[in-house]
């Protein structure tokens, strides 16, 4: 089992294994047409996310966490000697141009596709990437992502299940909660949502006291909140993107819905808490992975980096990013130079990464993380309140 220390923590790579490893390459480097061999000297990476419109927030999130990571390994010698190149794909928050830029990902040979930072997206692409044997990362958490039978996706977080029996055992066995009103997007994000935390009701012997579905753009959501309001919950449970979330918040409290907010990783964001507004985010309990830059050596050292390089402080999106091409140069630098995409994704399944949001394995359903705390946002900040479970 190959085991990887972060960029950060390692600083450079030992000269000798880089010489080894680009000599290996040199003798399996690839014949042209015309009889001349070619080494392989990159690594390619379509970064493919909502890089425009409602969801470029966590687009920019994805770019920003692989670029950082793959600066790094560069600067350190590349993964296995290749340099790593990203280039970053626009799907417009939109699955048909997703698929699009995964069919020109496959076309153009690229040896990874990152994204996208939507489920729906993401499961719009997953088939064409499937077929083709490219290993696919991907920041969305929707059960069904995991369930599609490919041996090339791979979430870079946990899934919906894991993110949504944490927060309804804080919800109900530590606050108390009883009256549980749900309301969630009909995308693959929300509806993995949905699916999730309500089974988690049903195994904690409650049913919600209202359930209402919007759509993923929809702005007003005065009438099933009045709704919601009628059921008197003393817990709201929200499973949308991050600007529809903290849309969803205000009008709530707006409304006069008291109910303590509860959702999983979008009210993490600044985003969440920016579209809310301070007052109505107050109190929100948040389920996630990676709730502060400040746990430990590992995530102050991130940070920092990132903040260099960036301007911006980092949230989950950008750390798990990270963790997520850190996993990938764990897996290229396992190969020995026999680097094939196909060979990438039989390497990540047995690779174990010590990363930011904690130790990475994939099963064979291309989950890694299996654990998320709880915080709860506090004056504008989110503090920890519950450690993983």
């Amino acid at each position: 089992m190959g085991k990887r220390t972060s960029a950060i923590r390692l600083g450079v790579l030992h000269t000798l294994g880089i010489a080894l490893l680009v000599s290996a390459l040199s003798a399996c480097g690839s014949t042209s047409g015309s009889g001349s061999t070619t080494i392989k000297k990159t690594l390619r990476v379509a970064l493919i996310g909502p890089q425009s419109g409602q969801l470029a927030s966590l687009g920019d999130w994805d770019y920003k966490g692989v670029t950082l990571a793959a600066n790094q390994i560069n600067a350190a010698g590349g993964a296995a000697g290749l340099k790593i190149q990203v280039t970053r794909m626009d799907d417009q928050g939109d699955p048909t141009t997703g698929g699009d830029l995964a069919r020109k990902a496959v076309s153009d040979h690229y040896d990874v596709i990152f994204g996208s930072s939507s489920s729906t997206i993401t499961l719009a692409m997953l088939p064409i990437a499937t077929a083709a044997k490219i290993p696919e990362v991907t920041s969305g958490q929707a059960d069904a992502l995991t369930k599609q039978g490919s041996a090339y996706i791979f979430l870079d977080s946990p899934t919906s299940t894991t993110y949504d029996a944490t927060l309804a055992n804080y919800a109900i066995g530590t606050l108390g909660k009883k009256r549980i009103a749900m309301i969630t997007n009909n995308g693959a994000y929300g509806k993995g949502e949905h699916d999730a935390f309500l089974k988690q009701l049903k195994l904690h012997g409650l049913q919600p006291v209202a359930d209402s579905v919007i759509t993923p753009d929809q702005k007003d959501m005065s009438g099933p909140l009045s709704s919601i309001r009628s059921a008197h919950p003393d817990a709201l449970f929200i499973g949308a993107e991050e600007v529809e979330s903290g849309l969803i918040a205000k009008q709530a409290r707006s409304l006069g819905i008291t109910a303590t907010i509860i959702e999983g990783a979008p009210a993490g964001t600044p985003q969440y808490l920016q579209t809310a507004g301070p007052q109505a985010a107050d109190g929100t309990v948040v389920s996630s992975p990676y709730l502060s830059n400040d746990l430990n050596a590992q995530t102050r050292a991130f940070a920092a980096a990132y903040e260099k390089a960036y301007g911006q402080t980092p949230e989950l999106h950008g750390a798990k990013a990270y963790d997520g091409m850190e996993v990938i140069a764990t897996a290229v630098e396992s190969l020995k130079g026999k680097i094939t995409p196909q060979a990438i994704a039989q390497a990540m399944h047995s690779v174990t990464y010590n990363g930011l949001l904690g130790t990475i394995h994939y099963n064979s359903s291309g989950v890694g993380l299996f654990q998320t705390r709880i915080g709860v946002i506090k004056n504008g900040q989110i503090v920890q309140v519950q450690a993983a479970s």
